[in-house]
């Protein structure tokens, strides 16, 4: 049977981070968003049309708003605030030149299969300073994305993006496929702005919990 994505858990994941965020004393967690594609670089096209790179950019910007909402935000940073194509050198060297600890790529999947589903964490394959903590990061949020949303699974994977090849060495890394917008179901729930934001509060909340 497959999993539902879930869309009426908000208030108590909202409540859930708040209490966290309120229990936090230490100074916060410098982190950089890097808003996948951009500009004429659209990334994947749903079957409705959606494009990754507009998908994104809403996941960000409500990263963005919950976070600056509470009462002890945490230091994010984006790669890209707009329709602009950034080159994978440039945000790898915004991460560096802002001294990030945890570096989060995030990007949607696409299928020629109409019924591939799920999530997918991805870290450098290179063995370098932060590769365990990029692990964990990853299964942290995987993990969050799986519980609160009701994704399917894909596993934390290795591989030799750029982006991740060259911040590994300089703080936690990991690049999340947010589901397929070739699939009907994860293509219309990431058409939906309250599952954008509801998705933008689970990856909020998992990174805190680092």
């Amino acid at each position: 049977m497959k999993k539902v994505l879930k869309n009426v858990s908000f208030v108590f994941l909202l409540l859930k981070m708040c209490i966290f965020f309120g229990q936090e004393t230490s100074t916060q967690k410098r982190i950089v968003i890097d808003v996948g594609h951009g500009g004429k670089d659209f990334g994947a096209i749903g079957i409705n049309g959606i494009k990754e790179k507009d998908v994104v950019m809403s996941i960000a910007n409500a990263i963005l708003k919950l976070n600056n909402n509470l009462e002890k935000p945490l230091d994010i940073y984006l790669t890209r605030y707009n329709d602009t194509l950034i080159s994978l050198s440039d945000r790898t060297k915004l991460a560096k030149a802002l001294k990030a600890e945890v570096f989060v790529s995030l990007h949607c999947n696409h299928s020629d299969n109409p019924n591939a589903r799920g999530i997918e964490v991805y870290v450098s394959k290179k063995q370098a300073e932060y590769s365990k903590e990029s692990v964990y990061v990853g299964y942290q949020i995987e993990k969050t994305l799986c519980k609160e949303i009701g994704y399917e699974s894909r596993g934390v994977k290795f591989a030799n993006f750029q982006v991740l090849r060259e911040t590994v060495y300089n703080c936690a890394s990991v690049l999340l496929e947010l589901g397929f917008l070739s699939n009907k179901d994860e293509g219309g729930y990431l058409s939906n702005f309250a599952n954008i934001k509801f998705m933008a509060l689970a990856i909020l909340l998992s990174i805190q919990q680092q």
